[in-house]
């Protein structure tokens, strides 16, 4: 990362635990310090929130939360590599919610650039906004920025940590540090004798950090190498926490009941064959919902489902078609964004041929496998609140707001996640689990969603419209003028968050539809804001999981009316715009064996989709069996310009793709009546292991800068298998879900 500022003193610390006769260390990237999230007793020290070494060995606090990525082990791996400690020797636990742990590399993606083409200047200047993280509290999993977050901060923590460890020892030693080594958690005198990091933690914890330079990739143990999961046997085990598994003394069971007209009022209930069934201890109503708290979670939802509820309508169309015809209104208005608009694409080329076409996709849930939990004991001055989540100081910082607190009476326990795709990114879950826990004080309540009443009541990708119309010419794509209308997450989520509006061009609305790198000479693409009540929120790739369906199932069109091989037809398009792009196209057409041709019963698609900084190819391979169509493989290349885990990207890019299949083949909410008619899974397929197809990942490192890996695998996956089905059955989907296009093996 660009250095803004040098090592800071001792003025962070690491966490909200109690650490006895510890030493911290790191860097931190800033102009003035965040506030201290730890107040050391006696014997106590700690330069930053990031390492800490004791007797005990080496812990570090990671600020990212672990919900399937991977990132506990590679931030671990990039401590270990400038520290000189086995990966082994390394605990990792959840950081508090604290400022100090900031994401620094969340602000740089808002920058209004397409991020294929970005020069130097604008790299340092999107790493320089980081402090703006700072400023905002933005504590932030999301975005797959993890790495790009932790790939300097945490190198830095680990070399300054080892540096002032060895001035400690030469101090004792009376010798030169430059006469001194390290390895595997000891400092090495030049007689050969050993002394333990755990033994030089209290001197050092009197020194002021060393600054050291990084270690050339050269002498790298751990990057750029596989390593074992250090979250894996505990969820082998059945040891590892998650939100739903939190014990505490005394603990009481709670279930919610919203009104699944989204956003309507309560206008009243009755409570009365509730309270007599056994176990039920309180009924709570929340304004616009009810729980009840009961001694177990089992009872409590059969109690909450027992109260009779006059709920008030839904501030929005109650019917899907009219949802999506106030969706079509927006093409109406003027554009919110034209973040592209390359040459003139109001007049069509001499003796170009033109086509159009208009493609919709549905509200989606991220229908984690955890449903939406957390567990908060409130003792009228403090609260403490446990859950899976992805912004702790957000979250903080409401449920302090709903409990009347300052943020410095409200801990955050952070779990593992069981699964977030952007959900757990929301503040609702632990505000509905405050105000339970308010109404029994000094007793610990646990409040779990059913998974109906996670399934009804998200925050959905949002259903979205685009109209396509473009030219083709000798071949070639001489015009692409696109428009995509849906609602706007980041208007909604600013709002939640903020309490305030959120104005200007949405760059997310456009992401995925604007920036990709095809050197077409006539190229504009604009989004419009629909003004809708739904609520709606980041899902697993955000803009781009809609607008890479749209773009490439358009570029498929375009190839085909030019009689051309899909995959050289974006080849020669991309070639001269983005080698890396152009890559992975020249990758998967190898893994394939991409010919253009298949056989009958068989057919392939490929799409292309630059995302978090991250381009990815995808071809995938569909077959006939006796009128079902089974997916059958799938070929991915990615370049992620540095990959610090290759095998851990390649499970990333895996799990993105099937969790973009999955949406392509089944994935829609739909409204009835105001209402969300999923209910559970039956209702909301995936892809399942007998459904899933066989996979291979290659993973690409020429991209000039890091890109991420959590969300890059899915935008490519649902325009790559509707472009399969084309292939096998002449029939374009311009719709999604396939299944009810294409008999689809379920």
């Amino acid at each position: 990362m660009a250095r803004i500022g040098k090592i800071l003193r001792r003025t962070f610390l690491i966490g909200s635990a109690a650490i006895a006769g510890g030493v911290a260390f790191g860097v931190y990237y800033v102009n003035r310090p965040a506030p201290n999230p730890l107040k050391p007793g006696e014997g106590e020290a700690a330069l930053n929130p990031f390492v800490l070494i004791d007797q005990n060995g080496v812990t570090l606090f990671a600020p990212r939360a672990e919900m399937g990525q991977g990132v506990k082990t590679t931030w671990a791996a990039l401590i270990a590599e400038e520290l000189d400690v086995d990966l082994d020797q390394i605990t990792v636990l959840h950081g508090p919610a604290a400022a100090a742990y900031y994401n620094s590399a969340l602000m740089g993606e808002s920058l209004p650039n397409k991020g294929y083409d970005i020069s130097d200047f604008q790299h340092n200047l999107g790493e320089a906004l980081g402090v703006v993280g700072r400023a905002l509290s933005l504590q932030v999993t999301g975005g797959s920025t993890s790495m790009k977050d932790g790939y300097e901060r945490m190198r830095e923590a680990g070399a300054s940590a080892r540096e002032t460890l060895k001035l400690a020892a030469a101090e004792r030693l009376g010798v030169d540090p430059t006469q001194l080594k390290t390895a595997s958690g000891h400092v090495i005198a030049p007689n050969g004798d050993k002394i333990a990091y755990t033994e030089l933690a209290a001197d050092a914890a009197t020194l002021e950090p060393v600054e050291a330079p990084l270690r050339d990739p050269s002498e790298w143990r751990y990057l750029g190498q596989s390593q074992p999961r250090l979250d894996m046997a505990e969820k082998a085990t059945g040891t590892a926490e998650f939100g739903v598994d939190v014990r505490l003394p005394d603990m009481k069971f709670a279930s919610v009941r919203m009104n699944p007209k989204l956003g309507g009022t309560m206008n009243g209930f009755d409570d009365s064959a509730a309270k007599t069934m056994p176990g039920v201890e309180k009924i709570v109503d929340l304004g616009n919902g009810v729980a009840v708290i009961a001694n177990n979670t089992w009872l409590a939802n059969q109690a909450v489902e027992a109260i009779d509820v006059d709920w008030g309508d839904a501030p929005y169309p109650p019917e899907t078609d009219a949802i999506f015809a106030s969706i079509a209104k927006a093409f109406d208005d003027s554009p919110n964004s034209t973040m592209r608009d390359d040459g003139d694409v109001d007049t069509l080329p001499e003796g170009a041929t033109e086509i159009t076409a208009e493609y919709q996709l549905p509200y989606l849930a991220h229908a984690t496998m955890e449903p939406m939990n957390a567990t908060a004991l409130f003792t009228g001055t403090k609260l403490d609140l446990w859950c899976g989540n992805q912004a702790p100081t957000l979250i903080r910082m409401r449920v302090a707001n709903v409990a009347n607190l300052d943020t410095e009476a409200v801990e955050i326990h952070t779990t593992y996640l069981g699964g977030g795709f952007g959900r757990r990114g929301e503040l609702d879950f632990g505000e509905i689990a405050t105000k339970v826990a308010m109404t029994m004080p000094g007793t610990p309540v646990q409040t779990t969603w059913s998974r109906e009443e996670d399934m009804r009541h998200d925050y959905y990708r949002p259903g979205a419209l685009a109209r396509m119309r473009g030219a083709i010419k000798d071949g070639k794509a001489v015009l692409i003028d696109g428009k995509v209308a849906a609602q706007s997450c980041t208007q909604q989520a600013v709002g939640r968050y903020t309490g305030l509006p959120a104005g200007g061009p949405d760059k997310v609305l456009v992401e995925g539809f604007f920036n990709q790198p095809y050197a077409v000479p006539n190229y504009r693409m604009s989004g419009h804001i629909a003004a809708l009540d739904i609520p709606v929120g980041f899902w697993r790739s955000v803009g781009n999981s809609h607008n890479g369906f749209f773009h490439e199932t358009f570029m498929d069109e375009m190839a085909h009316a030019a009689g051309r091989d899909p995959l050289e037809f974006r080849l020669e398009l991309m070639q001269n715009e983005h080698a890396p792009s152009a890559g992975c196209l020249e990758a998967v057409r190898e893994m394939s064996g991409w010919t253009g041709k298949t056989p009958g019963g068989v057919g392939r698609g490929v799409a292309f989709t630059y995302s978090f900084g991250t381009p990815v190819a995808q071809v995938i391979e569909v077959v006939d069996e006796d009128g079902t169509i089974r997916i059958n493989k799938a070929w991915i290349a990615c370049d992620m310009g540095l990959a610090l885990d290759p095998e851990n990207v390649k499970a990333q890019m895996f799990g993105g793709m099937m969790y973009g299949l999955s949406a392509a083949c089944f994935g829609e909410i739909t409204f009835s009546e105001g209402e969300v008619e999923q209910f559970n899974f039956p209702d909301y397929e995936a892809i399942r292991m007998h459904t899933a197809p066989q996979v291979e990942v290659r993973v690409l490192e020429t991209n000039r800068h890091m890109g991420g890996a959590g969300e890059p695998g899915t935008p490519p996956s649902m325009p790559a298998l509707g472009n399969a089905l084309f292939d096998l059955t002449g029939e374009r989907a311009r719709s999604l879900p396939l299944i009810n296009q294409f008999d689809i093996l379920i």
